[in-house]
Parts: structure tokens; C-alpha cells; sequence
């Protein structure tokens, strides 16, 4: 990956922007816009989190929380649409792929009907592989924290 001078930022960016850099979709498409994102450096982006999402149905009926590992990757599909938009591969179907999750901790519960602001930021770049900080926020109060790696690839077909 070539070093990305800093640009303005680009935003906001509707579903189907979203849809144009990730490969995700109902049910797993966790990130509904984006709110600002500077290529290179970091990405603002939100989940409206709503009663009606499949997992709240057994995720704990008559108290549903949004499941800690639905956070991490609505944080991982921010940092995607970061990581995509920054290589400007928007469209190509390259793929950024989990390949550690670390430092990981869960601050409060998420639960319907909140806006998760999902805040993300290039720790590393390399070639392929990425390094992230991210967080999640309800209103001003972090929910979740975390940092991942990640590479970017080629779909097996």
C-alpha cells in the first residue's frame, strides 16, 4: 500500500456507498452510513441499532443487548470501508479479512433503539495488511473499544 496524502474529508456516505466497499449484506451489514471519513487517517461511521435486528430475538429476550461480537465487527466493517475507500478499490470485491483482534473490552451495553457511532483509525499500513484503533460510542460514552488487524484480498471463487 503507497503512503495516501492527506485529503479532505468525504462524507457523508449513504447505504449505497456502504454496499460499494463491503460485500455485506441484511442481515450482516452493520454500518448504515458514514458520517465523515479522511482517506489514509479515519472514519466516522453509524449503526442505528433498532429492536427489529434477527439477534435480539435470543440475545437476551425481555433484556436484548446488541451481542459484543456484532460491535467488534461493526467496527471491522467501518475499518473495511475505510481500508477500501482510502485504496479507492470501491466495486473491485476485494475483501478485508479479521486476522487478529486485540485489547478488546466492553464498556456498556448496546441496546435498541440507540445511534453506535463507530469511530475508526489507521494504527499501521503495509502493503496489504492494516492495523486499526477503534471504538464504539453511545453518544459520548464509549460502549466498546478495540484494536484488529486486517488484510486486504482477493475473494476465493
Amino acid at each position: 500500500m503507497t503512503e495516501t496524502t492527506k485529503t479532505a474529508s468525504t462524507g457523508p456516505l449513504d447505504v449505497k456507498r456502504v454496499m460499494a466497499a463491503l460485500p455485506h449484506r441484511f442481515p450482516m451489514l452493520l454500518v448504515d452510513r458514514v458520517e465523515s471519513l479522511i482517506p489514509g487517517e479515519k472514519i466516522v461511521a453509524i449503526k442505528a441499532v433498532t429492536i427489529n435486528e434477527p439477534f435480539f430475538a435470543g440475545h437476551f429476550p425481555g433484556n436484548p443487548i446488541m451481542p459484543g461480537v456484532l460491535i467488534v465487527e461493526a467496527l471491522a466493517q467501518a475499518a473495511g470501508v475505510l481500508a477500501i475507500e482510502t485504496l479507492g478499490l470501491a466495486g473491485t470485491g476485494k475483501l478485508v479479512y479479521f486476522m487478529a483482534i486485540n485489547e478488546t473490552k466492553f464498556r456498556m451495553p448496546v441496546e435498541p433503539g440507540i445511534l453506535l457511532r463507530l469511530e475508526v483509525e489507521f494504527l499501521q499500513k503495509r502493503a496489504k495488511i492494516c492495523k486499526f484503533k477503534a471504538r464504539a460510542l453511545i453518544e459520548d460514552k464509549v460502549a466498546a473499544e478495540t484494536e484488529f488487524t486486517a488484510m486486504i484480498a482477493d475473494p476465493k471463487n
